[in-house]
């Protein structure tokens, strides 16, 4: 009788169960293996500072991705998207054919080439949007778009931000403060990066 008791507490979960760790989806944060030699990431990865770039630990693998910046200090600073063989050592991106970027001086490059200057220079406090869809990167300043795309990428990409000369960053990839365009939504983990943990 005793063993029956045993074998019905089991069943009726009075003994304890071995469990499984549950599977999280990983936090999309700046990659501090895929940051400049001097450059400082802080707040559970999402501040940059110091000088150079990072890039995020996700790759933007779907259609119509978009992400947010704040600018928290003014200086030298830069944001966009970016390939893991860009030089993230080097200040400003957007100089070289792996990065795509919205530079403080209101310059969006590319390899050198200033492709767009904006008249209204973002300032502290403004929130910069990112939305890219593998045909177009577009720019947003505080919800408004700055009508600069971009085209012509190769390779994966990834957010890329860099700073110098006292410019500090704040990037939000959930929980936006003016939100994705139509059609766009938040980055998103693709089921085989969670599979290759």
């Amino acid at each position: 009788m005793a063993m029956y008791l045993c074998c019905l507490r089991q069943l009726c979960g009075a003994a304890p169960h071995p469990t499984m760790p549950a599977r999280t989806t990983p936090t999309i944060i700046l990659d501090t293996g895929y940051m400049g030699h001097e450059v400082v990431i802080v707040k559970n990865g999402v501040r940059i500072c110091g000088t150079g770039g990072a890039l995020g630990n996700i790759p933007i693998l779907q259609n119509k991705a978009y992400f947010e910046v704040k600018l928290q200090q003014s200086g030298v600073w830069g944001l966009g998207i970016a390939t893991r063989n860009t030089n993230l050592n080097k200040v400003p991106m957007g100089e070289d054919t792996q990065s795509w970027v919205l530079c403080s001086e209101g310059a969006v490059r590319h390899n050198g080439e200033e492709k767009y200057k904006i008249a209204d220079i973002p300032q502290e406090g403004d929130i910069l949007g990112v939305t890219y869809d593998h045909v177009e990167l577009n720019f947003f300043i505080n919800g408004k778009p700055t009508n600069t795309p971009v085209t012509s990428f190769k390779g994966t990409v990834y957010p890329a931000l860099y700073v110098d000369d006292g410019a500090i960053m704040d990037v939000t990839f959930e929980n936006f403060s003016y939100g994705p365009p139509p059609g766009y939504d938040s980055i998103m983990v693709e089921k085989s990066l969670l599979e290759n943990d």
